[in-house]
């Protein structure tokens, strides 16, 4: 039975976190002389001389109207790498005590993070369908396994994975399931974010850097159990998302229908590009996605690769990344972007056919 306070480290439930002056103080007043800012302003159009909203609420309760969850199920970081680390850092003891299951081919954050806290990693491949292998997975977690870590969408892979076998790991493990939806907004598959009631041990997260457009911004949402986001709230830094971040985002979230038009502008490309790539001889299978990238098996992923860069067009070579092998991930891009993708591959193959003949 999941216990959230069997699965926190000795060190986090004693934690005492740091209380800021906007944690101290959280009314109104004509004068602050609480935080050692700067009165005088900033030497910018808009003053950002006072430190942010530090729970950031007014951006939560306006995704809290998108997501249908309350603002107090929610989490928001710098990326959705912040909430990964903070998830090894509140639960996982450090030098082997613990462990986290991966299932690779997959975000390659969740193994960096893991080697930076110091948290042995076990990993259960995906099937050669790229889904769950539930067998392997029974197999590897144990009582110390606090993560596991599933991504769908996956990254690379695109595809999304079975929800009922997600629902069988929930139903079954002890310790938190991390589902990473960053890709959620062009798969045909629901999110997990409806499932918070039903599964203490869940923790979904999503971002603002795909569809929303906002990567340069730098927001992350981790949605779960209130438990859990003040466990997230207890550890993080105290200022963790800018003034101008918070302000941005809230214009941002202005524009849901935008959004959505996007959202379906790339799934209907990413359809169009698929069928072009399909053609090409040089490709030996385009796999099925509900993101907004495809991943492509070729012939010869580094060759294309850089004839591509050579041309200013930079995919990503991921022929090294286990199961992927021969593989390039595609983001699907503008209508012209896509047709000058294709056709630089079309001439990368005219190349190869010129240098055959000669």
């Amino acid at each position: 039975m999941f216990n959230l306070e069997s699965l926190l480290r000795e060190n986090i439930k004693r934690l005492v976190p740091y209380s800021s002056a906007r944690d101290e103080f959280k009314g109104q007043a004509s004068v602050f002389l609480d935080a050692n800012e700067n009165a005088f302003g900033s030497p910018l159009p808009v003053n950002y001389n006072r430190y942010p909203d530090p729970m950031q609420w007014p951006l939560k309760y306006k995704l809290a109207d998108i997501k249908g969850v309350p603002p107090q199920n929610i989490f928001l970081g710098n990326g959705s790498d912040e909430p990964i680390d903070l998830l090894y850092r509140a639960f996982c003891n450090p030098g082997g005590r613990d462990n986290v299951v991966l299932c690779p081919p997959t975000y390659g954050m969740y193994e960096v993070s893991a080697h930076i806290n110091d948290v042995t990693i076990r990993k259960v491949s995906l099937t050669s369908e790229f889904q769950l292998d539930i067998e392997g997975l029974q197999q590897a977690i144990d009582e110390n396994t606090k993560l596991v870590f599933i991504c769908s969408p996956n990254n690379p892979t695109g595809n999304s994975i079975n929800r009922s076998d997600i629902e069988l790991l929930l139903n079954n493990f002890d310790g938190i399931v991390v589902i990473d939806e960053a890709y959620i907004n062009f798969s045909r598959q629901k999110s997990f974010i409806q499932e918070l009631t039903e599964y203490p041990n869940l923790v979904v997260l999503q971002t603002l850097s795909k569809a929303w457009g906002l990567a340069g911004l730098r927001v992350g949402m981790a949605f779960a159990g209130e438990d859990i986001i003040n466990v997230f709230n207890k550890v993080k830094p105290p200022y963790n998302i800018s003034q101008a971040t918070q302000e941005l985002a809230l214009q941002a979230l202005d524009n849901v229908a935008r959004v959505n038009e996007w959202i379906r502008e790339v799934v209907v490309e990413r359809d169009l590009l698929s069928a072009g790539l399909e053609q090409l001889p040089q490709v030996l299978k385009v796999y099925p996605s509900d993101a907004n990238f495809i991943l492509v098996q070729t012939t010869d992923a580094k060759g294309i690769y850089q004839y591509l860069t050579e041309r200013g067009i930079v995919v990503r070579d991921r022929s090294k990344v286990e199961l992927c092998m021969g593989c390039l991930r595609i983001t699907v891009g503008t209508p012209a972007e896509n047709v000058q993708l294709l056709d630089a591959l079309k001439s990368f193959n005219l190349k190869t056919e010129t240098s055959v003949s000669a």
